[in-house]
């Protein structure tokens, strides 16, 4: 029987498309792919561009002539603020890490009594957690504040932690996943003695990888392009996105600063995504095989 499987397993797939099909739909994917990184591409260059080709017209796409005054200028600028911007980096990556972390622990935590256990109200709360899915967070904007001051969080990074923590679509997304886990899976988890948190933790969680690193590629985005909005004025709490918002409006002269700070704030995202995109990837293909 052993030799049976092995000998079916090293039967090569073919495809049910030509080769000629192949090609064009690969010309066709590298077309699309190409055309969605222009916005990246243009991005590069700007920051690499003097002010007399950024002001050019018509516009030119690459960079002629690339110099990094933009950044030499940007960390002038930086360093004659009274603010460190170290403290600004401390602070914009405080909250980035603690908002995304606990609001993967947060949702998965919650995620996992929805999706295993059938308990009163448990459809209701997730009925609430669906309404929520269709409000956006400019909607929910008066009441998340009116909530802080009233906890006596405002002009602390709570007030930017405790909100992310609360995203619908984490819970949602989840929940989804892990109702495909088998419940035969966690019955012989409990049979030997694992406890709720021990399957929780070494059964769940691996199993619904693919659901966290996508939590952790929205949720990061986001809060690392926090300015803090209305919710906390201490210059010392400020992130990173808003000091170097600031330097932006500056006017014309400030233009390739701008550019140069546009590229900044794009890179960690942008890496990150990279990163989990592949992992992502190669644990949905894992978990996507079949005995």
């Amino acid at each position: 029987m052993t030799a049976k499987i092995i000998r079916t397993l090293r039967i090569p797939r073919t495809l049910n498309r030509s080769l000629t099909v192949s090609i064009l739909l690969f010309a066709l994917l590298a077309l699309f792919g190409a055309f969605m990184a222009l916005p990246l591409i243009y991005a590069v260059n700007n920051a690499f561009k003097p002010l007399d080709e950024l002001f050019i017209f018509p516009p030119r796409f690459f960079v002629n002539n690339p110099t990094m005054d933009n950044f030499l200028d940007l960390l002038v600028l930086m360093g004659n603020s009274w603010v460190p911007l170290s403290r600004y980096f401390a602070n914009t990556l405080w909250i980035t890490i603690i908002g995304t972390a606990g609001h993967i622990l947060l949702a998965s935590a919650a995620a996992y009594p929805l999706a295993k256990y059938r308990f009163p109200g448990s459809k209701a709360l997730f009925s609430i957690v669906v309404l929520a899915l269709m409000f956006s967070p400019h909607v929910t904007a008066i009441p998340n504040y009116m909530v802080m001051s009233w906890l006596g969080w405002i002009n602390t990074h709570a007030s930017i932690i405790v909100p992310s923590l609360a995203f619908p679509l984490g819970l949602f997304l989840m929940k989804q996943f892990m109702e495909q886990i088998p419940d035969a899976l966690l019955e012989a988890a409990k049979i030997d003695g694992a406890s709720e948190y021990r399957i929780y933790w070494s059964i769940v969680m691996p199993n619904v990888k693919p659901a966290w690193l996508t939590l952790m590629i929205l949720q990061f985005p986001a809060l690392w392009g926090s300015d803090g909005g209305n919710f906390i004025y201490s210059e010392h709490l400020k992130t990173l996105h808003f000091a170097l918002g600031q330097i932006t409006q500056g006017g014309i002269a400030r233009a390739g600063v701008g550019a140069a700070v546009a590229l900044l704030l794009m890179i960690v995202p942008i890496t990150l995504f990279i990163i989990s995109q592949s992992s992502v990837m190669q644990t949905m293909a894992t978990s996507g095989m079949k005995d």
